[in-house]
């Protein structure tokens, strides 16, 4: 990422939590932190992991506020990298960057092993209104039962050649495809996650079902609940604008393909799914530059005060 207001390049590097000596390692290898420094943090891992760092590289975590760092980084990377936010669906067919002048207020769905939900009122005022627990922990431990995936990753690759028609109920399996239109509904609409295993035969003892549609299922059954629950939330408090990040995404064109579509659907069109690139490590950039952020805040106050 490249910001001329930090006058260079930040560099991401991803590790999954079940690998944290790895990232350990690499900072070691690397020699990016020296004994006695601090090294800023956020989230869950910054306590659960701050006895290691200090074990084995002899370096403190600086604990930052979860949900500041999140909308934080948010605002930074809407405000100050190029082309930051935008929409897509598979009806679009490619990105289309949105314009962030001024995209308050709004709400930000924030998926990583649950979901939280926060409305953002200006750059300095938000407030976690709701989540849910149905995340990408969820997604990734049914993953582990059903597909033997060892990592988000892995799921990924696997549901890109899976098609979940072959384990979900659509509307046209329950009406027929000339019952559906006669209601008004389109006949490829998820109507109920693995329903068709109900009634599947067994083969030599065993239910037959190829892990990939399992994983895809499983991707779209998620989805389609979280983009639902952004939706109701957002109508609660009169937003028409939600952003969704965390490493759930990753720029995964389906799963945002199908958020998009949960939110269009259920909002008639009237509200609007939004991604940001780097949607993954906006707790990370927020932590980073959390302090400077507040300070700026202060001064701005303090600004104001004064005339």
């Amino acid at each position: 990422m490249s910001v001329e207001l930090l006058g260079g390049t930040v560099y991401f590097r991803m590790f999954e939590s079940s690998k944290i000596e790895e990232m350990v390692e690499f900072i070691r290898t690397h020699n990016l932190l020296a004994p006695n420094e601090s090294l800023r943090a956020t989230g869950g891992g910054a306590y659960k992991y701050a006895s290691l760092f200090q074990s084995a590289l002899g370096v403190s975590l600086e604990k930052k506020d979860e949900m500041r760092s999140l909308m934080t980084g948010m605002n930074f990377v809407a405000k100050h990298v190029k082309d930051a936010a935008f929409r897509y669906s598979d009806a679009i067919g490619e990105k289309q960057i949105v314009n962030t002048g001024n995209p308050f207020p709004f709400l930000v769905c924030n998926i990583g092993s649950g979901v939280s939900l926060v409305k953002a009122t200006d750059e300095h005022t938000f407030q976690r209104v709701t989540g849910t627990c149905m995340g990408g922990g969820t997604l990734l431990g049914l993953a582990k039962l059903l597909t033997n995936c060892k990592s988000f990753g892995e799921l990924l690759e696997l549901s890109s050649h899976g098609d979940n028609r072959n384990v979900d109920m659509l509307v046209g399996d329950m009406y027929g495809g000339q019952g559906a239109e006669e209601l008004g509904l389109e006949s490829d609409v998820l109507a109920s996650s693995f329903a068709r295993v109900v009634d599947a035969r067994e083969s030599d003892g065993k239910l037959q079902f190829r892990r990939e549609d399992i994983a895809k299922s499983l991707i779209y059954m998620v989805a389609y609940n979280i983009g639902q629950i952004a939706y109701l939330t957002a109508k609660l408090h009169n937003l028409n604008r939600v952003y969704f990040v965390g490493n759930f995404i990753r720029d995964h064109l389906y799963t945002m393909d199908t958020i998009t579509y949960a939110v269009n659907f259920w909002s008639q069109g009237n509200m609007e799914a939004l991604f940001l690139r780097h949607d993954g490590f906006l707790g990370a950039i927020g932590a980073l530059l959390q302090d400077e952020w507040d300070s700026q805040r202060e001064q701005q106050q303090d600004h104001n005060e004064a005339q």
